[in-house]
């Protein structure tokens, strides 16, 4: 989509940071229920390995 692709072109030019709180696959209920209770900012990700 054109603001797909406008907004990648911005971001690469201006400074960002962005909050991730990782959560290994196994605890992907504790992940929910942070998520649901608010107990993080910016994006939950789950990993495996």
């Amino acid at each position: 989509r054109r603001d797909g692709i406008e907004f990648l072109d911005l971001a690469g030019r201006v400074p960002m940071r962005t909050h991730v709180t990782e959560y290994p696959l196994a605890q992907a209920n504790q992940a929910l229920d942070d998520l649901r209770h608010g107990r993080f900012q910016g994006a939950g990700v789950l990993t495996v390995g």
